[in-house]
């Protein structure tokens, strides 16, 4: 199934989140954890606002873990952000 995004939203696949910290602490399904999440662009709509933010596929960004929608894709969980959800691009 292919998903494309309308206007100034973004398909984009959430990375794993860390269950355990690096000093080796393993974190409760209970913690409140941060509220980014990093994910990778998939899909771009066709928006006027993102192509000035200048996002592509394949870019890593950060947004609001409580952001978008959750969708299905091909039973792989991923987001449809709007524009104003992506917080940074991780170079």
């Amino acid at each position: 199934m292919t998903i494309r995004p309308l206007g100034n939203r973004i398909l984009v696949k959430p990375m794993k989140e860390e269950e355990v910290t690096k000093s080796g602490i393993v974190l409760p399904d209970t913690v409140d954890k941060e509220k980014k999440m990093e994910g990778e662009i998939i899909a771009l709509g066709n928006g006027k606002k993102l192509s000035r933010l200048d996002l592509k596929a394949g870019m890593k960004v950060l947004f609001k873990k409580w952001g978008g929608e959750e969708v299905d894709v091909d039973g792989v969980e991923h987001k449809i952000l709007n524009h104003d959800d992506v917080i940074a691009v991780i170079e």
